[in-house]
């Protein structure tokens, strides 16, 4: 079984348009997903949403801006890999698309123009809202402004899932209640379908900010970022409250940014993780975190089209049980930092 960086350094010399072929990925020792992906509903409307998605961002350097405004050419090889990701995710069952950055949702929404698929997306975005400290807080008019900014970019009249970063804490005691304000009335309107909060954890008090949200305010969704194998802290309170308050909850960056790839290095595969239906590392990783009840959504970032298709696949088939979960954690925790 070939390893995700031997494919994606393989699928980079074959060019960008490299077609995902049956007989290509069973010559890379890439196993297509068998079976339908699964799907969970969301706690306060019922609707029902495929558990894998993808998503982009954030920008977190210099060098992943340049590559994101590279793939805002159409002709660029870059714009090429992500748009074969958006129709791999869509043609095999998938309809959660994330976009957090500026950059990231105009790269999205001309994909899903190029491809038709515009109506058949679940569109989840975040609001770029920043605010540095000791700057003033936006007036309503403002976040309006970047609201509207967000429905240009992705290209749609209406946006599923609408998430607000609450993170930064000059921002949560600042600007967050008029943010909250336009969000709420842009919902009432009906042009966004459902309202999210996400907070990056912190060592001392993780998601403080969050669960005092998820207590007091009417979202639909909480956004938990580095919820993975490594970091199981959302386990203790977070998502314990998320099932009490009935919230949607969306996982981002499931493999701690590729460092749980890393950490199992050439490791095989366990034969037992054939007892969930587990092929890859990568599906391991992504059906434990399914496994978990309170989980709706899960959304991996990647530019390649086969990772996509291999993340599907911990979306589909058996999943771990509560004592295959705690030998998982075993099994990992075992391996070198």
């Amino acid at each position: 079984m070939i390893d995700r960086r031997r494919f994606l350094g393989m699928a980079a010399g074959a060019g960008a348009t490299l077609a995902l072929t049956p007989e290509l990925l069973r010559a890379l020792g890439v196993q297509q997903p068998g079976g339908k992906l699964m799907q969970r509903a969301i706690p306060s409307t019922g609707e029902m949403l495929p558990v894998i998605g993808v998503a982009r961002g954030p920008v977190q350097n210099n060098a992943r801006l340049a590559h994101l405004v590279k793939m805002a050419d159409p002709s660029s090889e870059a714009y090429a890999m992500l748009k074969a990701v958006v129709k791999t995710m869509a043609d095999n069952g998938g309809r959660v698309l994330d976009s957090s950055d500026p950059e990231a949702q105009q790269v999205t929404g001309m994909i899903a123009g190029d491809l038709g698929i515009q109506n058949k997306i679940f569109w989840s975005a975040g609001l770029p809202v920043q605010l540095r400290q000791g700057a003033p807080a936006p007036d309503a008019a403002a976040v309006k402004a970047q609201l509207d900014a967000v429905f240009t970019r992705l290209k749609v009249s209406k946006i599923d899932l609408m998430t607000i970063q609450a993170s930064n804490p000059y921002f949560v005691s600042t600007a967050l209640p008029t943010v909250l304000s336009v969000v709420k009335e842009a919902k009432k309107e009906g042009r966004i379908r459902h309202i999210a909060v996400s907070e990056l954890p912190t060592p001392n008090n993780p998601y403080a900010t969050l669960l005092s949200i998820m207590r007091n305010e009417p979202i639909d969704f909480i956004g938990v970022p580095h919820y993975h194998m490594a970091n199981r802290s959302a386990e203790e309170t977070l998502l314990p409250l998320a099932q009490e308050r009935k919230l949607g909850v969306m996982v981002y960056m499931p493999f701690n940014v590729s460092r749980l790839f890393q950490r199992v290095g050439t490791r095989p595969l366990p034969e037992w993780a054939a007892d969930f239906d587990a092929k890859t590392w990568a599906q391991f990783f992504l059906k434990y975190i399914v496994s978990h009840p309170a989980v709706t959504v899960v959304l991996p970032g990647t530019s390649n089209a086969a990772h996509m298709l291999d993340n599907l696949g911990g979306g589909i088939g058996r999943l771990p049980n509560e004592a295959t979960r705690k030998r998982m954690v075993e099994l990992v925790d075992s391996f070198p930092p």
